[in-house]
């Protein structure tokens, strides 16, 4: 589970901890976090350990490879959730750099921990690869390229992926959230509309309510469930109907 400290990848992590799953839980930063999540886990019964990478260089995700199978053993479901935001500057004023860092943490991060993990999936008898997408990869709202382009990278693997791996036993699926109440979600809002409580924006959602983490690990929890065992190369958007 990459980015699984915090927000969505926090709460994908306790839906699958709950349905049975030991979890890797992968960080860059914030490592408080991290064991917080890891703590929550192990009250629910189940083990986990917390690996600091930054996933985008491939040293690093090749040691926490290594270092989850050695402790925790065969991983059969990859979740790549880590991502960041953009700056929201137009095309003509984004530093390549920029585009460099932002898909190299959603999409080159997923590919090398997809090429790394996949061999030994490849023995289990059923093995998962969920990609947390965005609406952006469809959407593609201006003054967020950087971000638009690394969402539809890692579902262009994804799409790949699904083809390559299906006699081998491993179903790939990309989970698409729209806006959701995390930390990038609320930073998000207010740089581009200036709002402060994101809950402000209940009345104007579908429900009645903005997207929350958790709606978004029952969509994860399906696609890797025996419910879903005939579900593979398909995106799930989690957007309430539309936004």
């Amino acid at each position: 589970m990459t980015g699984g400290g915090r927000g969505i990848g926090k709460a994908i992590a306790l839906a699958l901890a709950e349905d049975g799953a030991d979890i890797a839980v992968n960080y860059r930063k914030d490592a408080d976090s991290a064991n917080e999540t890891v703590a929550e886990i192990e009250k629910l019964g189940r083990r986990a350990r917390a690996y600091q990478a930054s996933v985008d260089d491939r040293a690093a995700d090749e040691a926490m490879v290594a270092a989850a199978l050695d402790e925790l053993g065969p991983i059969d479901i990859l979740v790549n959730n880590a991502g960041i935001a953009s700056r929201g500057r137009s095309v003509v004023d984004t530093e390549f750099a920029e585009i460099e860092r932002v898909v190299g943490t959603h999409a080159f991060s997923a590919f090398h921990l997809c090429q790394l993990l996949i061999p030994q999936m490849r023995e289990r008898d059923r093995a998962d690869i969920v990609m947390i997408s965005s609406i952006a990869a469809r959407n593609g709202a201006g003054w967020s390229s950087p971000y638009n382009m690394a969402k539809a990278a890692i579902e262009a693997l994804a799409f790949g992926l699904a083809k390559e791996e299906q006699r081998n036993g491993i179903r790939v699926n990309v989970v698409a959230p729209g806006l959701v109440e995390t930390e990038m979600g609320r930073r998000l809002v207010k740089g581009a509309a200036g709002v402060e409580d994101i809950r402000t924006l209940d009345a104007s959602s579908p429900f009645g309510r903005v997207c929350q983490p958790e709606d978004v690990a029952n969509v994860v929890r399906f696609v890797v469930s025996d419910a879903a065992g005939y579900v593979s190369g398909q995106r799930i958007y989690v957007d309430g109907g539309g936004q």
